[in-house]
């Protein structure tokens, strides 16, 4: 099972669109610079994530893309499946002709694990990876701080010893 470049690249998209539209409409260029995915890459991804309903265009001046639905209502799966992404562990993509054109004596297994894995990307919502990533930001920003003792900076003063 693996899960391509498209579905990571959607998904971390969504994710960079969640933490920053609420200052407005957020540009595929700004989501390109920040997360290092082509442009034009970009473009194919939001053009089927708006034919899922997932995002909103903006056009003109301050245009961009929006969430057409709150973080919570979004999940992963529904991020994966709008792009076309197979989440798929048979060789045979569901087909049953994965040994000499019959079922493999495995096939349960990974259908099973398919499922498995499906319901999970279900259950997460990008609300869920929102949160996940404001609390890290939050603890970088925490431990770039000055630690105090005593109500003093443990940090020297620029230019003394």
């Amino acid at each position: 099972m693996r899960l391509t470049t498209k579905g990571r690249f959607a998904v971390t998209a969504m994710l960079d669109l969640a933490l920053r539209e609420a200052n407005g409409p957020v540009t595929l260029a700004g989501i390109s610079e920040r997360q290092g995915i082509s442009l034009s890459y970009l473009e194919q991804l939001f053009g089927k994530l708006r034919r899922a309903q997932l995002v909103d265009s903006v056009r003109g001046p301050g245009g961009g893309y929006t969430l057409a639905r709150t973080v919570v209502e979004i999940s992963v799966a529904d991020i994966i499946v709008a792009v076309d992404e197979p989440v798929d562990a048979t060789q045979c993509a569901g087909r049953e002709n994965c040994h000499d054109n019959h079922r493999c004596m495995t096939h349960d297994l990974w259908t099973n694990l398919n499922l498995t894995i499906f319901d999970y990307l279900s259950k997460v919502s990008l609300a869920s990876l929102v949160d996940g990533q404001r609390a890290k930001e939050t603890s970088v920003v925490q431990d770039q701080r000055p630690q105090r003792r005593n109500g003093t900076c443990s940090e020297p003063l620029a230019g003394t010893v």
